[in-house]
């Protein structure tokens, strides 16, 4: 059995290979049971255990079994570590023999913003120029990049509620080339923004429905508990808005707390991901969209294969 690392993730992802292979995926046979999603309560602060097993089924070309094992911990920032953390470990599909156990916090970054850069295929306009990154966490050059392979951004304004980290990350984006500068009116970013992608763990909205522009694309990535939110029921209201699962009116903040207050009915919600990808919808230039992710087991295991593939062929 091989484990794989970080770095030999990141060596041989990128997005557009990613997002073409999660658009398969939705588009394709595979099984995937409800997560187990379990509380850990700790003094003065908690966590979250998660389960995500997910299966090729039998008209697949390649046969695999997968499971992700997830802590999330928000206090972790304070102990200089990442607040999500995982392993996935990866089967044959035949006879359930491990083959590989892969880096589950990578691997969770790399599929996150590929699902959300999928939905932007589709529900962004094709000229946006203009991104706002809400959020300067592990999460954010990954949404930065993955938005950028599927749209023409040419300026990247990112904001954080610690400035100073926001002004860290975009000095490092820049020196990769990116077009990425730090910001402190985020109502003023977002009022001219294309695209807003937010990846935070706030516990109240940041981005007001008011701001949204006609045409702009609004990306729901952090709140993954019904306690957080990133943005207004009124940013849901103005939007067509799009889930990456049946999982997300029931898990994760924003439509699921909407969905529960009344503030948005459950009609309002227009699709998936799977249906985005069998069936995608005219794009009317003046909508306001919105999607809204919590995470599926089919995206890590149809970006563990893509791994296991490229590996594969070095062997």
């Amino acid at each position: 059995m091989r484990v794989v690392t970080s770095a030999e993730i990141d060596r041989v992802l990128t997005f557009p290979a990613l997002i073409d292979a999660l658009a398969e995926a939705f588009r394709g046979d595979m099984i995937t049971p409800v997560r187990h999603h379990h509380e850990i309560e700790r003094p003065g602060a908690h966590g979250t255990l998660l389960l995500m097993p997910s299966w090729t089924g039998p008209a697949a070309q390649d046969g695999f079994v997968g499971v992700k094992i997830v802590s999330v911990f928000p206090e972790n920032g304070a102990r200089g570590l990442p607040s999500v953390m995982g392993s996935y470990l990866l089967m044959d599909g035949a006879t359930g023999e491990p083959v590989s156990v892969l880096d589950g916090t990578r691997l969770t970054v790399w599929r996150t913003a590929a699902a959300s850069a999928l939905a932007a295929r589709y529900l962004a306009s094709e000229d946006a120029s203009r991104m706002v990154m809400v959020g300067a966490g592990s999460l954010a050059p990954f949404l930065i990049r993955a938005h950028m392979s599927q749209r023409p951004i040419r300026e990247v304004a990112l904001w954080n509620h610690h400035g100073r980290k926001a002004e860290k990350l975009a000095a490092e984006l820049r020196a990769e080339g990116l077009p990425v500068t730090a910001v402190t009116n985020l109502k003023a970013a977002v009022r001219e923004a294309d695209l807003v992608s937010c990846a935070t763990l706030s516990t109240a909205p940041i981005v007001r429905g008011a701001w949204l522009k006609p045409g702009a694309h609004l990306d729901l990535v952090g709140a993954f508990n019904l306690k957080m939110r990133e943005a207004d029921d009124e940013a849901l209201l103005r939007s067509q808005v799009y889930i990456d699962t049946p999982a997300a009116k029931s898990e994760g903040g924003d439509v699921a707390v909407s969905l529960q207050s009344g503030a948005i009915a459950e009609s309002h919600i227009r699709g998936t991901l799977t249906d985005l990808c069998h069936n995608p919808p005219r794009r009317d230039p003046a909508a306001i969209t919105a999607f809204k992710s919590v995470g599926a087991a089919l995206e890590d295991l149809a970006a563990a294969m893509l791994v296991w593939r490229f590996l594969a062929k070095a062997l």
